[in-house]
């Protein structure tokens, strides 16, 4: 499989892979999400910096096709840099992003703060999620191994993700680029809903971030919160094997298929 993206300059060629579950013509949300997170990281900081909040709103559905990123710094200092990432489609906006980023110091921390570990079953001993390949291109760049029920089927899951192919075109996919792709299968890792019978397609992504995350496989420990008037949430912890280091939060439409 070829990258999802490949750059020229702020010119984006999106692969079909990029192709999401609910229309082949859209991007699953984890591709522009890792796409902003790559963008954000590469803006020049004063010191040293780490991702601590991304927030992703998806303004009118992506397509697959070429985009265009433009982006701007909100808000510049020594502690914190909070910038700005668009991306555009034939001159449209269809995101918009925020992403805040936090000086990176090293901190002699109290003997009672702790990593708060996962009390879950590790990759290796979950069970293999390997039938979604059908439903979505992108799914089939992604390796799922289900600690807790089941993805895509109702109810609260645990589930870790570890992106299998390249993202963007010659570049390393960072560790914050892994845990924005795994935060947006929020609201297939605890349903609710039959996906048979609806549609929970979320309008954003926040992704927060106590620590960055460490290694290849992230989880998530998700639940949905469900509105009879046609909105949901979607939220997640995300854990490493060192034990979690996020959280996420997705605002769903919900409709009837």
């Amino acid at each position: 499989m070829t990258a999802i993206y490949r750059l020229d300059g702020n010119s984006v060629v999106t692969s079909p892979d990029a192709a999401g579950p609910w229309d082949r013509r859209m991007q699953h949300g984890s591709a522009p999400a890792s796409l902003v997170t790559w963008a954000a990281e590469r803006i020049p900081t004063q010191v040293a910096m780490d991702i601590a909040r991304v927030t992703i709103d998806l303004m009118r559905p992506v397509p697959v096709a070429p985009l265009t990123i433009a982006t701007e710094v909100l808000r510049e200092g020594r502690k914190i840099q909070l910038c700005e990432v668009k991306l555009l489609a034939e001159g449209a906006q269809v995101v918009g992003a925020t992403v805040l980023k936090i000086k990176r110091q090293a901190l002699a921390l109290p003997d009672d703060i702790k990593e708060l570990p996962v009390e879950l079953p590790s990759p290796e001993d979950s069970l293999v999620e390997d039938g979604h390949a059908a439903t979505s291109p992108f799914v089939r760049s992604v390796s799922m191994r289900a600690a807790r029920g089941r993805f895509g089927q109702a109810g609260a899951g645990a589930i870790w993700f570890r992106v299998d192919h390249p993202l963007i075109e010659g570049e390393a996919i960072s560790q914050a680029m892994r845990a924005v792709v795994a935060a947006d299968f929020s609201n297939g890792t605890a349903s609710t809903l039959d996906f048979r019978a609806w549609t929970y397609i979320n309008a954003d992504l926040t992704v927060s971030f106590a620590r960055q995350p460490v290694g290849e496989w992230i989880m998530l420990d998700g639940e949905s919160w469900i509105g009879a008037d046609g909105t949901g949430l979607a939220m997640s912890r995300l854990a490493d094997r060192q034990g979690y280091f996020g959280r996420a939060v997705q605002s769903l439409v919900i409709e009837k298929r």
